[in-house]
């Protein structure tokens, strides 16, 4: 089981980098959008109507692929004074129930942003021209991302692999999230 998900971690690796890519693009993007907004307005006293929607939108889209990465690197909201109390063994079942809930959390994410993604798909954002369901495909894919990245750090701490933030994320390549087996350590 170590080896497979050794080999899968490459996988959600490349995912969670990927994420971090396109949610460090967004937040320039982001940027760019409202710069221009502000320019135009100011500088050339004219208005573009699609820049606050877009930037919004493209928002929703670093605010979620950031929150999957965050909670595959371990760095998603946790109480840690407790941990600071109670014993190695006792620490891996309280990271194992935050996990749960994160993971159950990430369930209503995708399950309700469909549902509003279904509701609102037939509506049409007027200053972009997309589909309102647009707005929510963040949330699902976010949500999905966030399950995936749950699972892994369960599987890993079920086999005895170290998970990233509580245990060692040491990763050969120099990179964060390529986490290796307790006895490669």
């Amino acid at each position: 089981m170590q080896r497979f998900l050794m080999r899968a971690a490459h996988f959600t690796n490349l995912i969670g980098q990927t994420a971090l890519w396109l949610a460090g693009l967004g937040v320039v993007f982001m940027t760019i959008i409202i710069f221009l907004q502000v320019f135009v307005r100011y500088v050339l006293n004219s208005s573009l109507p699609w820049t606050e929607p877009g930037a919004v939108m493209v928002m929703g889209w670093f605010i979620f692929l950031g929150a999957a990465v965050g909670v595959r690197e371990g760095y998603h909201l946790a109480f840690d004074v407790v941990l600071y109390f109670i014993p190695e063994r006792l620490k891996l079942v309280f990271f194992s129930i935050s996990d749960l809930v994160v993971m159950a959390f990430a369930g209503g994410m995708v399950w309700y942003g469909i549902q509003l993604a279904v509701k609102t798909a037939g509506n049409k954002l007027p200053s972009l021209g997309v589909s309102g369901a647009f707005d929510f495909a963040p949330l699902v894919v976010g949500g999905a991302l966030i399950i995936l990245f749950s699972l892994e750090r369960l599987l890993r701490r079920a086999a005895g692999l170290p998970t990233a933030r509580f245990g060692t994320d040491d990763d050969p390549n120099g990179g964060p999230g390529a986490m290796r087996p307790v006895e490669a350590q």
